[in-house]
């Protein structure tokens, strides 16, 4: 979607999102080292010379209306929720004001990234990379051996991937950065994956769950035994969903064990451990001691391999319940995935209480979604459009989303509830249910996804790919 209201990252980074606000100026030109910027100030003269003493340059200023300025910085900058004082520009605490930036923005992952001639920062917001901040080459390596540093890897070793985990402490919270560093043509590439280091306020009722779902859900969850497995790709809230299924079931009178890697939310009155490969600490052998731990509930962070899938279906038989993750792309996958890995399907069929499949789906921005009638042609080839979906949403794009269209995201789910007649099924490797998804009325991925095309909450390009299948 074409943003008019667009600037390059480098005219951006000239001044921080507060100075942007506060004296109400987008830098939109720089030539001969003069930076040009636009305003709606009433006091031009006050404000040039003020802006001349702050940024240490020559600074021309073109007056503009005041929702044309508007529109502009909310294009271009994020505010947030606490001020941070100071230029974005490459400096001593740069390193400092771009992690604490990316969490207060509400920003899931930071990439540092080096090419030929440039380095660029992304963060991704609401599921999708945005670029930041363009910083000079010769400083890039300089912030990467300070996040190396600070995330206790080698700074010496640029040949071979590493991954740490660096603790930040800012005025409103302490969160926890998990770091993966690649190498690559033009040097290392760096990401942050921040992590919400408390699951207080997750709450299973707003995540996007049907009653009918939630009902389905907490009936499989509330069994004393078995697996609960929930599927997706990276990024998809499989974790969110988990915990937020964790306080539900946290009580005195119940001992919860995790295995994960890393650990994103903490929550008090649950046992967590962080896997950790390098001395043998790996998810099966985790498995095997919470067995001695007298657990009631086990969650695994993930189902990588055969033999942690294989423990898990030990614990689920001798009358404990696990909860995990598998990537697969639907509820039903996960069987045939489990299968695939050598797990004997009498074995699936015996312990699996429920598969969950699950994407997390932007939000259209109700301030200026725009509506038009539905054409054949934004679908996919062989799509057969329902009668009642005449009309859709688009996105557009205004102050309140930052120009994107789109605000805040959703889950939506695909649960399928192991019934005796799938237990039959299971054991006698039948790989297509598709008659018995329609005769028992169960709401797949595709129908979620186009349910919220039908009710204005998103675009058809954004589930897109969920309306193939």
């Amino acid at each position: 979607m074409p943003n008019d209201y667009s600037i390059s990252t480098q005219l951006q980074q000239r001044v921080s999102s507060d100075q942007a606000f506060h004296y109400r100026i987008v830098p939109v030109k720089e030539e001969n080292g003069t930076l040009t910027f636009k305003t709606d100030s009433d006091d031009v003269d006050a404000l040039l010379k003020e802006l001349t003493i702050v940024l240490d340059s020559k600074v021309r200023l073109e007056t503009c209306k005041k929702q044309e300025l508007q529109n502009y910085l909310t294009a271009n900058y994020r505010q947030a929720k606490k001020a941070n004082k100071g230029n974005l520009n490459y400096t001593p605490d740069f390193l400092e004001k771009i992690l604490i930036t990316a969490k207060e923005i509400g920003s899931s992952d930071i990439h540092f990234e080096p090419y030929e001639t440039r380095c660029r920062i992304r963060f991704r917001i609401d599921g999708k990379l945005v670029e930041q901040f363009n910083i000079p080459i010769h400083e890039y390596p300089v912030i990467i051996n300070k996040i190396k540093i600070r995330a206790d890897l080698d700074i010496s070793e640029k040949r071979l991937p590493q991954d740490g985990r660096i603790t930040m402490k800012s005025d409103a919270e302490e969160f926890d950065i998990r770091v993966s560093s690649l190498p690559t043509l033009f040097g290392e590439k760096i990401v942050l994956r921040i992590l919400s280091k408390d699951a207080a306020s997750i709450d299973i009722a707003d995540l996007g769950f049907t009653k009918q779902e939630l009902r389905i859900y907490k009936e499989a969850i509330r069994k004393p035994s078995g697996i609960v497995l929930i599927s997706g790709p990276t990024g998809s809230g499989k974790t969110t969903t988990l915990y937020a299924t964790l306080k539900l079931m946290n009580s005195v009178d119940t001992n919860i064990l995790t295995i994960e890697d890393p650990i994103e939310y903490t929550l008090e009155g649950i046992n967590q451990v962080q896997l950790k490969e390098s001395i043998g600490l790996d998810f099966s052998k985790a498995l095997r001691t919470f067995l001695r731990q007298d657990p009631n509930i086990i969650m695994v962070g993930e189902i990588r391999d055969v033999k942690t899938a294989n423990m898990a279906i030990r614990t689920a038989l001798i009358g404990r319940l696990v909860l995990s993750t598998i990537h697969t792309n639907s509820a039903w996958a996960t069987i045939s995935r489990l299968i695939d890995m050598g797990i004997p399907s009498f074995l699936i069929a015996t312990t699996l209480n429920l598969s969950v499949a699950q994407r997390l789906v932007r939000k259209l921005c109700s301030k200026c979604k725009r509506e038009e009638k539905v054409a054949t042609d934004l679908f996919p080839d062989g799509f057969k459009l329902p009668p009642s979906l005449t009309q859709h949403f688009k996105a557009t794009g205004c102050a309140r989303c930052h120009h994107t269209g789109y605000h805040g995201r959703k889950a939506i789910y695909e649960i399928i509830p192991i019934t005796k007649e799938l237990v039959f099924r299971i054991k006698n490797n039948v790989t297509e249910i598709d008659d018995y998804i329609e005769e028992n009325k169960i709401v797949t991925l595709k129908q979620n996804a186009l349910q919220m095309i039908q009710n204005g909450e998103t675009a058809i390009e954004e589930v897109y790919s969920l309306l193939t299948r």
